[in-house]
């Protein structure tokens, strides 16, 4: 195909996402080989479909490691396996006094949400009912819209997360059913997908998305946003490996910049109207061209640190955000692009 009609086959792809509807399987696979040819086009195309449902709002969002480490599951890149030898701090239940502290900090840093996240694969009833005590407050006192990524959870459990005020349930599928084996053993696919059902069941919002760079292929990312368009998801993190010294995947290639754009492009051409939040790996991955991530679909980020890794200052986040002129929400919209 020549270069003009590959971008005019872009833009053509393009016209469903601006009206709202997202991209088949095999149009969403066809973008990805058009993309090589004209990334230029694909950025272009992913911003004005960005643009038409966002506008130039984009969301900040910030987390902690409420609790860390000695974690069952087998996940191939987590530094919080106790059976990998990461040798990262570890940690209990934080007091809630020092997670009411970072949650202030997040606010005003810009945050309009702010995630607890812990390790393992289900929380404890002690913890979480410890966690729905600091998520009350969190909306009552702080400020600031309540997450939580605690793990798979019963019908009771989000239940109980709900009624204590937690807007919005953090559970990545991390990549497709057919590639998910490959990196996880001690729970399936399935039981993922029960628990962000579950999330959606008790009123929550969902934040469902994945990890890119842990051996996928087109096919396998191309089928992880499809299946987080089937579960509804509000917000879909978009998080790129940083491998971890001591985990099987220590000796992963990073991705590239322009291979990063591209994700995050055939993404927003799937889930049109959707929370693209660029969030782990974001740093390493993109280096200088970060604040490309909004040209090519992402509406949100996390700023601040991350789990087991620092992220940059927020200050230069919020500059980057006012030098593309965007703006920060706050607070955050319920639904949509926010």
């Amino acid at each position: 195909m020549a270069r003009d009609d590959t971008a005019q086959r872009i833009s053509d792809l393009a016209t469903g996402p601006v009206a709202g509807r997202g991209l088949s399987r095999d149009e969403a696979l066809e973008l990805v080989a058009l993309g090589r040819d004209r990334p230029d086009a694909l950025i272009e195309a992913a911003e004005r479909i960005r643009r038409a449902h966002c506008g130039n709002v984009v969301q900040l969002c910030g987390i902690v490691a409420a609790k860390a480490g000695h974690c069952s599951e087998d996940c191939r890149w987590c530094s919080q396996a106790a059976r990998h030898a990461t040798g990262i701090a570890t940690h209990g239940l934080l007091d809630e006094a020092a997670l009411l502290d970072q949650a202030r900090r997040a606010r005003d840093d810009g945050a309009v949400c702010f995630g607890l996240v812990t390790s393992g694969a289900t929380p404890t009833a002690a913890d979480l009912s410890r966690l729905c005590r600091v998520i009350q407050r969190m909306r009552d006192d702080v400020g600031i819209d309540p997450c939580a990524s605690l793990g798979m959870l019963d019908d009771a459990a989000a239940a109980q997360l709900a009624d204590a005020g937690c807007r919005r349930y953090n559970h990545n599928l991390e990549t497709s059913r057919r590639h998910f084996p490959r990196v996880v053993t001690t729970h399936h696919y399935d039981d993922r997908v029960a628990t962000a059902r579950r999330v959606k069941a008790a009123g929550m919002q969902l934040c469902c998305g994945g990890l890119f760079g842990i051996g996928e292929s087109d096919e396998d990312r191309v089928d992880l946003a499809l299946a987080v368009r089937e579960l509804d998801a509000d917000v879909t993190p978009i998080n790129f490996l940083n491998p971890i010294p001591g985990t099987p995947l220590a000796g992963a290639a990073r991705l590239s910049p322009e291979q990063c754009l591209a994700i995050i492009a055939m993404m927003r051409f799937v889930l049109p109207t959707r929370c693209l939040k660029v969030a782990g790996g974001r740093e390493v991955n993109l280096g200088s061209l970060q604040s490309r991530m909004f040209a090519a679909g992402a509406d949100g980020c996390l700023i601040g640190n991350y789990l087991t890794t620092r992220g940059r200052p927020a200050a230069e986040d919020l500059a980057m955000v006012a030098s593309l002129g965007l703006s920060a929400a706050r607070p955050a919209a319920p639904g949509g692009c926010g």
